[in-house]
């Protein structure tokens, strides 16, 4: 049982230059992509964990999406992708816990930071 508020996917560059604490109600889960484990490990040492959660990896990108929303379950969740198919959008759209979906190839803009910032704050705000 995860006493987790949210979970958030993504791969390892999506959280440069991220405020660790904002992340430290939710549980966070990587994708590998081409950094390898090279990328896990030092997001790893960046958050001073001894382990780190990872998605497996699939053969298509139905069957990856199709893992994120096992994992999610049903806490809410901020994913971050390159590209969600549209069955991915009305997932989310359509279940019950809050979804974040995030179009990004690897690092962060700054707004796309802040539109993170704002949605977990809502949850924060509602857990209280």
């Amino acid at each position: 049982m995860s006493d987790a508020l949210f979970r958030m996917v993504c791969v390892p560059a999506a959280l440069d230059g991220w405020s660790l604490d904002m992340l430290r109600d939710g549980e966070v889960a990587l994708l590998v992509d081409g950094g390898g484990l090279d990328a896990v490990n030092a997001v790893a040492h960046r958050l001073d964990a001894p382990t780190v959660r990872v998605v497996r990896s699939e053969d298509s990108a139905d069957a990856q999406e199709d893992t994120v929303i096992a994992y999610a379950a049903s806490l809410p969740l901020v994913w971050i992708a390159p590209e969600f198919s549209d069955a991915a959008r009305g997932w989310a759209h359509d279940r019950g816990p809050m979804t974040l979906l995030v179009d990004t190839g690897a690092g962060l803009t700054d707004e796309e930071r802040r539109r993170i910032e704002r949605f977990l704050a809502i949850l924060g705000r509602q857990s209280e």
